[in-house]
């Protein structure tokens, strides 16, 4: 975001303010001389003030801004300035947007970072094309402006002329009384003029308007009446400058004291007794906004040098850090995620000064782009290594699929297992092959092993042997609520018996494996609900039940299970680090950022919870392989 332009002409010298009135000339003395704000303060926050909150323009696409802002340009440069400025930011904005969510979808279907290219759909031209035809419209007001001015201060010096005729006259001076008004009027009703020579005018015009009432003697009670009613106007004046010190926007009370000024200006002089006294009191309320307006500008100038700080300690870092011993995806993609942690960090610090920002943002990006250009290189040279890893999956795919109609149960289980184990040993391949090699392969090896579990026959006698003793384990497990001489500890530890015993015994016919298994779960609650055992615990041994029943279908679909545990507690792994990182850019200093981070918090504890299930679950899978 481009920084707000400061207005020149706009700060009020706590210095000059300070400077005594010219008793004979009240006129000049009351006009408050302006300082220059630094040029090298970046207000971000200003910009964001400034631009319109339009809730029609934060719906319009990117396409509808450029359509919006074409239409714009037909309509006065003036009155379009913020709206113009506003659809800039907004157009970016979506822009970025657009990327993030096109990189994210690219890498989730299994494109590298390095090969991700940004939208390139020529609305960013279009708008940069529209965006000079303003400037260039903008300019040419500008000129027009400045020549309007130069006119102005033409015609202001005409009128001056005109009064110091009038007032080295040699004729009745009264009688120029109503000209001398008009050329008053006139005067008025003439715009701005260059601004060097704004005082200067100002200077001599009060000095004309004061000779010439002083030459025609206008009478004492006319007199004393204009300067009641100015002493009244600039104590208005005076009361709303001193306002101006609630006002919570700094920014807006100084543009509003400029008005302020250019009233004080164009209200005429009040009576001599008065004239110090009346001034200092509007120069003290100047001098408060004044003092205000130039601290803001300092605390930003601050800040600026304090994010500079913090930009360059994270340059070190990424300098520093040494990437020349990675040789593995693993360690690429571990220290990937600390160099993105460190973009990630960068990218919430604000600005630093204009004189360093971009040499500062040149040394981050040269930094990174060294990382991430080692990266690609090593990546490179992995090529070959991935590509003979795919070769020889898909070697073990085909043996696998030769050998899933085969008939000779023993042999083929063994070769099976055998060909799994081998491509356990086989390195990784690229992402976007890994997903669809691995279904080929477990595939063929789940239809080999279904056919066998259906032509497993003579099972028929055990299956109802183990149903009776399903049956006597759930009573048994009913009956221990009845038990009165064991303490909780001991009721716990022969349910557990219980559950061990069930998980021991094999399968029972299929049309009651539903209904007996519904019993065993509604008795096993029961008790752990009485006995106060965690949900989790209850999870897991409910996973201790199925693994039994997964072991008997194979080695393929206990790898499978591991498989889809891994993938799950890897994304776990990835929110944790989400919400642990977010969690950071809140603040608890007010009631909402402290609500939402305990809800953040509250969150990591329930995922760090799943986690760690999941990693019981891998553990005992493991341990059955």
């Amino acid at each position: 975001m481009d920084p707000l332009e400061l207005n020149k002409d706009a700060e009020i010298a706590d210095n000059d303010l300070n400077q005594q009135p010219d008793q004979t000339n009240p006129q000049v003395t009351e006009e408050l001389p302006v300082n220059q704000p630094a040029d090298d303060v970046q207000q971000e926050d200003e910009v964001e003030t400034a631009v319109s909150n339009s809730t029609d323009l934060q719906a319009l696409s990117r396409e509808e801004l450029v359509a919006h802002l074409k239409q714009l340009l037909t309509l006065e440069i003036e009155a379009i300035k913020d709206e113009v400025e506003h659809i800039k930011l907004l157009f970016y904005k979506k822009l970025k947007a657009d990327n993030e969510e096109n990189k994210k979808a690219f890498l989730e279907s299994g494109g590298e970072e390095h090969d991700y290219k940004p939208v390139k759909d020529g609305l960013d031209e279009e708008l940069k094309t529209l965006l000079n035809e303003y400037k260039t419209k903008k300019a040419a007001l500008i000129a027009k402006t400045e020549a309007d001015k130069e006119n102005n201060l033409i015609q202001k010096q005409h009128i001056l002329d005109r009064m110091k005729v009038l007032v080295e006259s040699n004729d009745d001076v009264s009688s120029h009384i109503n000209e001398f008004r008009e050329l008053q009027k006139k005067w008025k009703t003439i715009g701005q003029v260059p601004q060097e020579h704004v005082n200067d005018l100002w200077k001599s015009y009060a000095a004309c308007q004061e000779s010439f009432w002083d030459l025609i003697k206008i009478n004492n009670e006319l007199r004393e009446y204009d300067f009641k009613k100015n002493l009244e106007l600039k104590t208005v004046i005076c009361e709303a400058a001193e306002r101006l010190d609630e006002e919570a926007d700094v920014i807006s009370a100084f543009h509003q004291l400029q008005k302020l000024h250019d009233e004080w200006r164009e209200t005429g002089p009040v009576a001599r007794e008065f004239r110090e006294e009346i001034w200092n009191r509007f120069k003290a309320a100047s001098a408060v906004i004044n003092r205000k307006h130039q601290g803001h500008f300092d605390e930003i100038r601050k800040i600026e040098e304090d994010n500079l700080v913090a930009k360059t300690a994270l340059c070190e870092k990424i300098e520093a850090f040494d990437f020349s011993s990675l040789n593995s995806y693993k360690a690429w993609d571990e220290a990937t995620k600390t160099i993105m942690g460190w973009q990630e960090e960068w990218r919430t610090i604000g600005f630093a000064p204009r004189k360093s920002n971009h040499k500062i943002f040149d040394r981050y990006r040269a930094a990174c782009d060294a990382f991430f250009n080692a990266k690609a290189e090593f990546y490179k040279a992995s090529k070959n290594v991935l590509s003979d890893n795919l070769e020889k999956k898909k070697a073990l795919c085909e043996q696998a699929e030769k050998l899933k109609d085969s008939t000779d149960w023993k042999e083929t289980s063994e070769t099976l297992i055998r060909l799994q184990k081998e491509w356990k040993t086989i390195g990784p391949v690229a992402k976007k092959y890994s997903d669809e090699v691995w279904k080929r392969f477990i595939s063929a090896c789940d239809y080999f092993f279904e056919q066998k579990q259906k032509n497993t026959s003579g099972q028929r006698t055990e299956e109802l042997e183990n149903l009776t003793k399903k049956k006597e384990l759930i009573a048994k497990i009913n009956e221990l609520d009845a038990v009165a001489d064991k303490t909780p500890a001991e009721v716990l530890t022969t349910l557990r018996e219980y559950i061990a015993r069930w998980n021991e015994t094999g399968h029972v016919p299929f049309r009651d494996k539903d209904k007996i298994y519904k019993e065993y779960r509604s008795a096993v609650d029961k008790m752990f609900e009485k006995l106060n055992v965690d949900a989790n615990q209850r999870r897991l041994d409910t996973f201790k039940t199925n693994l039994k029943d997964m072991s008997t279908k194979g080695e393929n679909k206990l790898l499978r299970e591991r498989e889809k545990l891994m993938r799950a507690y890897e994304h776990l792994k990835s929110e944790i680090a989400t919400y642990e990182n977010n969690i950071g850019f809140l603040t608890s200093t007010n009631k909402k950022g402290s609500g939402l981070i305990k809800e953040m918090e509250r969150k990591i504890e329930a995922l760090k919870e799943e986690a760690a299930l999941i990693e019981q679950k891998i553990t005992l899978i493991e341990e059955s392989l």
